[in-house]
């Protein structure tokens, strides 16, 4: 639901929003917002937990927002996942009455890889997803959208000597219960992450991408890049830590950093 688009639309609580949107789309291989096209497998189950810690800038005023992301996922063919996602967030400002707390918006959603060559180690997926609204008080704090709101995200993934390499194109909608004072909002994203096998155990990552997000009257575009490592005791656990940078093209400008720290268990 990984948006930085929240920036621009609820300052009070904009870290909260985007570490919450960020998140959300993290609800991919960790620690990347760039998602692959793996799935679980029939009747795979999956639970992914992490700790995102980021510190916003805008005009001079600071905001840190931690999250608690945990995602369930459960495969429910061998091309099909099914998922939920919660994200608890807190938030503390320099900016007086800022201060917040509580749950983001659940994500349920599903992957679905739609095409896989095994000999040439191309796959494609697709991947909606639909995040339920917050009460009117939570969109007022910056936690998430009052209405019912949406995405759709284009995965290819494919194989290469040194590891591999995913692409996505993501597009989605959020819907605010006043568009009045806070314009629905378009989004468009496009990201690509290498993956280096650098042994059994070890994994490093990089992850690329800019999102555009455009309302009635205004566009703003993010550019992004992450570092991470994944460390791999065993083919059921994986440990994951990623640096996040971000800056936005808006004025007074927002630049965050963000460390995220993951577990992923699978189980049947």
């Amino acid at each position: 639901m990984h948006s930085f688009h929240a920036m621009q639309l609820l300052r009070p609580g904009l870290c909260a929003l985007l570490l919450a949107n960020l998140s959300s789309t993290s609800f991919a291989f960790q620690p990347l917002i760039t998602d692959d096209t793996g799935t679980q497998g029939q009747s795979g189950k999956q639970i992914e937990v992490s700790f995102v810690d980021g510190q916003s800038t805008v005009a001079g005023d600071t905001t840190r927002t931690r999250t608690l992301p945990l995602v369930y996922t459960w495969g429910a063919s061998d091309t099909l996942d099914l998922y939920v996602g919660v994200v608890p967030t807190q938030v503390r400002s320099s900016v007086p009455g800022a201060d917040t707390g509580g749950l983001g918006n659940t994500a349920l959603g599903a992957k679905w890889r739609v095409l896989e060559d095994s000999g040439g180690g191309t796959s494609l997926a697709l991947k909606p997803e639909i995040r339920l609204p917050v009460s009117t008080s939570q969109e007022a704090a910056g936690l998430g959208v009052g209405k019912t709101s949406f995405g759709l995200t284009l995965i290819l993934s494919q194989e290469l000597a040194f590891g591999a390499i995913h692409i996505n194109l993501a597009r989605g909608r959020d819907m605010f219960l006043d568009p009045d004072t806070r314009p629905h909002a378009n989004t468009l994203r496009a990201s690509l992450a290498p993956v280096w096998s650098v042994s059994e155990q070890w994994k490093l990552t990089l992850d690329l991408g800019r999102e555009s997000v455009s309302t009635a009257s205004d566009t703003t575009n993010t550019h992004f890049m992450q570092l991470g490592a994944v460390y791999s005791p065993n083919k059921d656990i994986d440990l994951a830590l990623g640096v996040l940078r971000n800056a936005d093209d808006a004025t007074p400008q927002t630049t965050t950093t963000t460390t995220a720290i993951g577990l992923t268990w699978r189980f049947r």
